[in-house]
């Protein structure tokens, strides 16, 4: 299956892609609206409620467009990160919800959308009032995952 057959069929399968799919899908967090799916060997995560994917969305939109200063980013095209940024404001967006848990990439968020929900009740459903000083030290100060090396050159050792 090519790269553009994939995508038509991960989007026809998918109409509503959760989007802290790849926070999810780094096996340590979750939501009770999420549902995994398997497509040509690959692994896709929908949101089963309109609403929750609603909120989810508002709030990872202004992490990111409130992180380009932090990630060192002049714009962002389309809500459109390298991976590993990505992956960087999302986790670091919700452990910024969270300070009583450390900021680390193996950290457990267990429910994504209740996160969000408190932080939501917290600031009586303005956006604009959620504590994105912290959010954003957070994403700021959350590792990133090491470059692996690449496998195939191996280093030749002296002969004795």
């Amino acid at each position: 299956m090519d790269e553009n057959e994939y995508r038509n069929a991960y989007h026809s399968l998918n109409d509503n892609r959760c989007v802290f799919e790849k926070s999810i899908l780094t096996q340590n967090c979750g939501c009770q609206y999420h549902q995994r799916f398997n497509l040509a060997e690959r692994e896709g995560v929908r949101c089963t409620e309109a609403s929750a994917q609603q909120h989810c969305s508002q709030f990872l939109n202004e992490a990111r467009r409130r992180a380009r200063f932090a990630l060192h980013l002049t714009q962002i095209v389309g809500n459109l990160l390298p991976h590993n940024k990505e992956i960087q404001v999302q986790k670091g967006a919700l452990l910024g919800l969270a300070p009583d848990l450390p900021n680390l990439p193996d950290t457990e968020i267990d429910n994504i959308h209740e996160l969000i929900s408190r932080a939501v009740a917290q600031s009586e459903g303005d956006l604009g009032r959620f504590p994105y000083e912290r959010i954003m030290s957070s994403i700021t100060h959350h590792p990133t995952r090491s470059r692996r090396r690449r496998r195939g050159k191996s280093q030749s050792r002296p002969t004795e």
